[in-house]
């Protein structure tokens, strides 16, 4: 049984995440995580997948406030023993309900092309054309709430 959390900046939990979205988002791509973002980190919302019988985090992503009405979601990563299970769907769904009641109308976001047919299936769509970022290739992807 799994259970979806919020995630307190700089808990270990918070941690635990960090290392996760290292580890299935960033090293496959020869980047690391820098430190001297841990500052900006501190304004997001941190949730987080927990497998309940051992409390092990198998999830998590990060939801980035950009203004009043819109809220940015990045680094969605789900432990790579676990992908295919619905994790991924079930921390965006828990996602847009934090978002909804904090108050946001809007969720945008930059998926890598190999998973835009993902989000488009759980009802976001693309605006503008594709760009890159640290040679990776993104779709800007948005959803009303």
């Amino acid at each position: 049984m799994r259970k979806m959390i919020d995630i307190e900046f700089g808990s270990t939990r918070y941690n635990e995440l960090v290392e996760l979205r290292y580890k299935i988002l960033l090293e496959p791509l020869g980047l690391k995580f820098l430190d001297s973002f841990r500052p900006e980190e501190a304004k997001y919302l941190h949730i987080g997948c927990i497998e309940s019988l051992d409390g092990k985090l198998i999830g998590g992503l990060i939801l980035a406030p950009l203004d009043d009405e819109n809220i940015r979601l990045m680094q969605v990563a789900v432990d790579t023993v676990y992908q295919g299970e619905g994790i991924g769907r079930e921390l965006i769904i828990y996602a847009e309900k934090r978002a909804k009641n904090a108050g946001f109308s809007t969720i945008i976001m930059h998926a890598m092309l190999s998973v835009v047919g993902f989000y488009e299936k759980i009802g976001y769509s693309i605006e503008g054309d594709m760009f890159e970022e640290q040679g990776i290739t993104f779709m800007k992807m948005v959803k009303k709430l």
